[in-house]
């Protein structure tokens, strides 16, 4: 087990050892944005809207015993996260 640990330092490097480096980095353009994503995720919003709108009214009308953050809060949150997911993309 050693034996191969002292024989891999005890290796000289390859002639092309210099050569193995990196010559250049190229360098891409970002990928343009997908109008009908935008739209969709325009979409999603309205609905999110309209379902925030649908669980306030249920809330107030039928007097459940929570509030209507615990149901709208992690529904703004995500679509956030997936918003933000798109538009910071690399």
């Amino acid at each position: 087990m050693f034996a191969d640990l002292f024989r891999l330092r005890l290796r000289r490097p390859p002639a092309d050892y210099d050569r193995a480096f990196i010559a250049e980095v190229n360098v891409r353009s970002r990928v343009p944005r997908n109008p009908r994503v935008e739209k969709l995720i325009l979409l999603c919003w309205g609905l999110i809207a309209l379902k925030h709108v649908a669980v306030i009214w249920a809330v107030h009308h039928y007097a459940v015993p929570f509030h209507q953050l615990w149901i709208n809060a992690p529904t703004f949150l995500l679509g956030l996260l997936a918003t933000l997911a798109y538009y910071l993309r690399e």
